[in-house]
């Protein structure tokens, strides 16, 4: 006998528009002017990204998957049975069922994600895929406290599964104590499967954050379109470009909106004027070194399991568990 899908229910935990707005006068104040690259992730954001996934030139999302495909299984007995897998931004979902498929026993799998409409539909997929499953999406900002929902039955352990490279993101320090945050989620007898990117040739990692069909430049411009529409500011698209540099220095992709003149916006009574040349920062991303990362985690109270990687060391998965 075939079991009932669960009825899918989104604890809605949504940051509001005022959010948005006041980390973007915030940034734009700042030296230099930046805006944060959670807000990417509206609908149109999120479908600009997963079309950038699937693009040549990306490698990071077909190889993170080539490893799960290939060591899906060693990863599953590396976190045990009876968990609960927390996913923090977790997307359409590819990977995570992946790894849930591999899983001895998951007692339940909370996606967080920022973006409502994609959360829901990839967990009314994965609901309708694993009926037996309990499914508790939550609308967030992972990157904030969170306070989780109760799975029905009590797990074992909980894993938190983090892919994508998204630790990248933050700066250094910042993610050493968004890891601590994480270790306290998990608990005692916890751990932590992450996805990283790794140190490589600089033009391999310009490549994919500078794609030939210009998707990318679309995702990045689309902050603007958000804060046109959403916020009520008036940046003229036309006079902003996208541009991608490696930082091989900081061991970091540099994203950036570009003006292409003087200009000036206006956003919620305030004026920001930019010159030829002058750059919005969107976005770094992180790459790193596997002994780099492993020692990261350490000082936030992880210790490493296993780690898996491509055979062209492009892209590692690791599995951490909470240190004694």
């Amino acid at each position: 006998m075939t079991p009932r899908s669960r009825a899918i229910a989104v604890l809605d935990l949504e940051p509001a528009a005022s959010d948005f707005l006041a980390e973007a006068l915030a940034g734009l104040s700042s030296t230099p002017p930046a805006l944060p690259s959670k807000f990417f992730y509206d609908e149109r954001g999120s479908d600009l990204f997963q079309r950038i996934c699937e693009l040549p030139e990306y490698y990071l999302t077909r190889t993170e998957t080539e490893i799960l495909r290939q060591s899906g299984a060693e990863m599953a007995a590396s976190v045990g049975e009876n968990a609960e897998l927390v996913g923090f931004g977790t997307g359409a979902g590819i990977k995570t069922r992946l790894l849930l498929q591999e899983l001895d026993n998951p007692i339940a799998y909370v996606p967080v994600d920022i973006s409502k409409q994609r959360l829901i539909d990839s967990a009314t997929a994965l609901q309708a895929a694993m009926p037996s499953l309990e499914v508790l999406p939550v609308c967030a900002d992972y990157m904030q406290p969170l306070r989780l929902p109760t799975p029905s039955q009590k797990p074992d352990h909980v894993a938190v599964y983090f892919p994508g490279s998204t630790i990248g993101n933050l700066e250094p320090a910042t993610a050493e104590t968004f890891l601590e945050r994480v270790g306290r989620l998990c608990g005692k007898s916890g751990g932590l499967i992450i996805g990283v990117d790794l140190q490589k040739a600089p033009e391999i990692i310009e490549a994919a954050y500078n794609d030939s069909s210009g998707v990318t430049a679309a995702f990045n411009l689309n902050l603007l379109v958000r804060a046109n529409c959403e916020l009520g500011a008036d940046f003229e698209l036309s006079c902003w470009r996208h541009r991608a540099i490696y930082n091989q220095q900081a061991g970091r992709i540099e994203m950036h909106l570009i003006s292409d003149g003087e200009q000036r916006v206006h956003l919620a009574g305030r004026e920001f004027r930019f010159a030829p040349g002058e750059k919005i920062v969107t976005e770094f991303s992180y790459k790193h070194t596997q002994a780099g990362f492993t020692a990261l985690a350490a000082r936030a109270g992880f210790r490493l399991s296993r780690t898996w990687t491509d055979p062209q060391q492009l892209f590692a998965v690791f599995h951490f568990v909470v240190a004694d």
